[in-house]
């Protein structure tokens, strides 16, 4: 049973290590072929890189993973949906379309 813990951590580092480099090398990649023709600003090396594409989920994607979460929701919502009568149905969609309205254009009024 240990083995099998141990294996897959080595198995997970393996593929994190893989996906780190591969994000690193297509930042150094564009970056390198975009930013200096585009601003002037210098080449950067794998490594600076790899420190970009760590800073950046340190900042905009945190530390935590994001594991099922967004399936959680719509099993749930799902499960929701289908004990509501077909007037809740309607109510809810009402409610949705009045939520949503406000960011059209309100409907011209006629001039008299």
């Amino acid at each position: 049973m240990k083995r099998h813990w141990i294996r897959r951590g080595l198995r997970f580092l393996l593929w994190a290590t893989v996906a780190v480099a591969v994000f690193s090398l297509i930042v150094m990649c564009l970056w390198n072929w975009l930013l200096p023709s585009l601003f002037g600003w210098k080449l950067i090396t794998f490594w600076q890189a790899a420190g970009l594409v760590i800073l950046s989920r340190i900042l905009f994607g945190g530390l935590h993973g994001h594991s099922g979460r967004h399936l959680h929701w719509r099993a749930r919502m799902k499960e929701r949906w289908e004990q509501m009568t077909p007037e809740e149905r309607d109510k809810f969609r009402q409610g949705l379309r009045e939520r949503c309205s406000r960011f059209e254009p309100p409907p011209a009024k006629p001039t008299a």
